[in-house]
C-alpha cells in the first residue's frame, strides 16, 4: 500500500503535540528546505521521500503515514519510549471473612 499522508509533529507553545497532515509532501517544500532524499530506509516505501532540514524523518507510521518530527519531538518522544516500564504490581484482594464466628468473638452464654 502506497503511503499517502504527509505528517509533521511539532510542539506546541503550551507543550502540547501539534500534528498536521498533508496529502502531498509540496506543502512542506514550500515551508521546509529539502537537502537531499531518503535512499537507505528499511521501509522500501520511503526511500526517495524528501529529507528535510531541522525535520527528523522520513519514518514509517502505520502503513500508510511518512512522518516528521521536529529535533525536539524527537528527543522527547525517543526518551520515553527508551525508559524501562515500571513492572505491574498484582494487587491482591484482601481474604473474604466467613460468616463463622470465633468463639472468643462470641458473647459468654447468661446462666
Amino acid at each position: 500500500m502506497a503511503k499517502n499522508t504527509w505528517r509533521i509533529v511539532t510542539r506546541g507553545t503550551d507543550g502540547e503535540l501539534l500534528i498536521r497532515d498533508f496529502d502531498s509532501p509540496e506543502p512542506l517544500l514550500k515551508t521546509h528546505v529539502q537537502v537531499g532524499i531518503d535512499d537507505c530506509s528499511t521501509d522500501l516505501e520511503l526511500r526517495g521521500a524528501p529529507v528535510f532540514r531541522s525535520l527528523v524523518g522520513p519514518m514509517p507510521e502505520g502503513s500508510d503515514v511518512i512522518r516528521y518530527e521536529t529535533p525536539e519531538v524527537f528527543e522527547c518522544l525517543t526518551k520515553e519510549w527508551a525508559l524501562p516500564k515500571a513492572p505491574r504490581r498484582r494487587i491482591r484482594k484482601p481474604a473474604a471473612t466467613s460468616n463463622v464466628s470465633s468463639p472468643a468473638a462470641d458473647p459468654p452464654a447468661a446462666e
